[in-house]
């Protein structure tokens, strides 16, 4: 899981999202965390958190970008075992691909403010 959201992190660097959008959303995640009982737990792929994110952001331009940044990827993959396994699934599946990716923003916001304190 942690793998796919990464591929998803890295493939995500083209899917365009209004900076004040991308906050919104992971700003009612966290406090979906937070509702949750502990805000500093670590996000689920299918928890309700994610699940928020990956609904208010979902677009089919930005599927697209996504899938089109796993493409990307997939050279680079080639080789190494899970890498090109995750980058298969992730093709497969683009609803995966999506929590996963909205998993990563989620991530990466957590990871921010903790850099903060």
């Amino acid at each position: 899981m942690d793998q796919w959201a990464l591929l998803c992190f890295l493939a995500g660097g083209e899917v365009e999202i209004d900076p004040s959008e991308r906050n919104a959303a992971v700003r009612r995640a966290e406090l979906l965390l937070a509702t949750g009982g502990d805000p500093r737990r670590r996000p689920e792929l299918h928890g309700r958190a994610v699940t928020s994110i990956a609904g208010d952001l979902d677009r089919p331009d930005r599927r697209a970008a996504l899938r089109a940044g796993l493409r990307a990827l997939e050279p680079e993959a080639r080789g190494l075992r899970g890498g090109s396994e995750g980058l298969r699934l992730l093709l497969a599946d683009p609803d995966l691909a999506w929590q996963a990716f909205a998993l990563s923003l989620l991530a990466e916001a957590l990871a921010g403010e903790d850099a903060e304190s």
